[in-house]
């Protein structure tokens, strides 16, 4: 019985199986092997896209639900909540299983094989210390597998997953794997024996490259739409500051497509009214009436990626879809305050995976860079500081937990369900 690994990221998704010996994955999307995590709900036409199809509807302005980051929401009440999405009433366990679905079908049609089970990737942590939650993220994901038509899943820690699919360490030498996804932060420590790949120890945070975006855009963005502005008293002549609330849930991936209510529009027209500057709340209430969130956060992902760039000092967040000409620039010393704080939370993370395996820093001697937000400088120069003689590995930072998901499917490798931690 043919087994699939699938990454399903809160980003990013992939899916693999090993061909001639070597891990091969999926076209996903015609001469793609990763697609977005996104989901579009077409009102009109009563369709369903994924990956960069739903990213261009969504950028099209066509009118419908988009979601993305729903691995982050895993474990939540929200996942189990019915609400009416376009012209159906759906769980977000039904969303993730018709995204499940979708790559399934695409991995069947490429390769004319019936899968009906699957080696999924998992975070160490999907929440950093909420026990129940993290039981109950992987109950929710399992039921996803399911409904989307396999009829078994065995969950992998995905650190422990690129360390299968990683590059050569010498007799007596370790590795760490630092994988930064889109909601988490994981880390294993482990080295080569004869008997294959042996993980010494394996620890995650809930922090990741969308917590980056987020804070990149409540600093930089959200005050050109009245965040931390003075809002005049409705009655007397005091002012007040604008709610953070509203801001921060604009800022969130996961969170976007509920703000757009009538109780926040009505705010938005009264903080338009009485704003002591109100051009900033006009621009939140045009983000509220265009349902623009989405279009903000891939713009402040965006400008994030661009100034990551070792050549780039000064970058753009581009808001021309808010009002024409609107941009904020930014330079690398802005994103550094902004994101330093992170790369420390992952630094002691990484420390702390350390201590697990009874490990002084100097025992390891190649770091293996996994997820797309690991490339960041903040966090390559955290690990060099923790690090300082270990050998770098990028090689594979987009596709390695997908890589090592095919290796342990087509092992068929009696893999004990991980317990949460």
């Amino acid at each position: 019985m043919a087994v699939l690994g699938i990454d399903f990221g809160t980003s990013n998704s992939a899916a693999g199986i090993v061909r001639d010996g070597r891990p091969y994955l999926i076209d996903v999307e015609p001469g793609r092997k990763t697609l977005p995590t996104s989901v579009f709900f077409d009102y009109d036409q009563r369709s369903t896209s994924y990956g960069s199809a739903a990213n261009a509807a969504l950028i099209d302005g066509r009118e419908g639900r988009f979601m993305r980051a729903l691995k982050s929401v895993l474990g939540t009440p929200l996942m189990r909540e019915k609400r009416r999405i376009a012209h159906e009433r759906l769980t977000l366990i039904d969303v993730v299983a018709r995204f499940l679905r979708m790559i399934r079908e695409r991995a069947e049609a490429e390769t004319g094989e019936t899968y009906d089970r699957a080696v999924s990737g998992r975070p160490v942590r999907f929440h950093s210390s909420d026990h129940d939650r993290n039981a109950q993220a992987e109950i929710d994901l399992r039921d996803a597998y399911l409904l989307a038509g396999f009829t078994d899943v065995t969950f992998m820690f995905e650190p422990e997953a690129a360390a299968l699919a990683s590059g050569p360490l010498g007799k007596g030498d370790m590795g760490i794997v630092v994988d930064i996804g889109g909601g988490t932060s994981d880390f294993s420590i482990f080295t080569r024996e004869d008997e294959g790949t042996q993980i010494i120890a394996s620890h995650g945070v809930r922090l990741g490259g969308t917590d980056f975006d987020r804070a990149i855009s409540i600093a930089e963005v959200m005050p050109l739409l009245g965040r931390s502005a003075e809002i005049k008293n409705m009655l007397g002549n005091g002012r007040h500051v604008a709610p953070n609330a509203i801001y921060n849930d604009l800022a969130t991936w996961q969170k976007i497509p509920f703000v757009y209510t009538p109780d926040n529009l009505r705010m938005a027209s009264d903080y338009a009214r009485l704003g002591v500057n109100p051009i900033l709340f006009q621009r939140l209430k045009t983000v509220l009436e265009m349902e623009l969130g989405h279009d903000i956060a891939f713009a402040a992902e965006a400008g994030k990626i661009a100034i990551n760039e070792p050549d780039t000092g000064q970058a753009h967040i581009n808001l021309h879809v808010v009002e024409p000409d609107l941009a904020v620039p930014i330079t690398k010393r802005q994103v550094s305050t902004i994101l330093d704080p992170f790369a420390g939370q992952i630094k002691d993370a990484a420390a702390e995976t350390l201590a697990m395996a009874d490990l002084p820093p100097d025992r390891i001697t190649t770091v293996v860079f996994v997820g797309g937000s690991s490339l960041l400088q903040a966090v390559e120069a955290a690990m060099t500081d923790l690090f300082p003689d270990a050998r770098l590995e990028r090689a594979e930072a987009f596709t390695a937990v997908a890589d090592g998901l095919a290796i342990a499917a087509s092992r068929d490798l009696p893999l004990k369900t991980p317990a949460p931690i």
